[in-house]
């Protein structure tokens, strides 16, 4: 009996038929990563730190799998180039995209290395991933910072609305 593990992948659209491109990614995981057993529903965003005139479709799925940490971005990254993804984001510099597939957790370990960083480093600040995260696992634990995705996402909600 192999162990199973549990991911939490971040997907996001820009270019083409988001949604498709979202399900199509979500086929292509099913198939080759693991059984998917909770999807939130899709959310409309704007870019996130880049400008374009093209709104984001960004889902949260989260996925039953043997593999292996690096082994699950290793897939990640694959399908994302079977689906037409050329290039990756480079020191924070953004683009759009047709997919962006982000490993955001898995079986809440802290892993830090060049090519994997454990929660996903920018996951507690963007709201299009833990405002759908929260809709399929709330009570989910940010293993460095001890809280949910619920507190997270009303720490964001209310950091934003103090913003303005």
């Amino acid at each position: 009996m192999t162990h199973t593990h549990t991911s939490i992948l971040a997907l996001g659209s820009n270019l083409g038929d988001g949604r498709a491109n979202l399900l199509r990614a979500i086929e292509l995981i099913a198939s080759r990563i693991g059984q998917v057993v909770a999807q939130s529903s899709v959310l409309t965003t704007e870019p996130w730190g880049f400008v374009s005139e093209h709104t984001f479709v960004n889902q949260v799925i989260i996925v039953k799998s043997a593999l292996s940490a690096e082994v699950i971005l290793a897939e990640t990254q694959q399908i994302e180039k079977a689906l037409g993804r050329i290039t990756k984001s480079k020191q924070g510099n953004y683009a759009d995209r047709i997919i962006d597939i982000d490993l955001i957790d898995y079986d809440g370990q802290i892993v830090e290395t060049v090519d994997l960083q454990l929660p996903h480093p920018q996951m507690q600040k963007r709201l299009f991933v833990l405002t759908p995260l929260c809709e399929i696992w709330p009570t989910w634990e940010h293993p460095i910072l001890h809280k949910s995705a619920q507190e997270l996402s009303n720490n964001l909600t209310t950091y934003n609305e103090n913003q303005h």
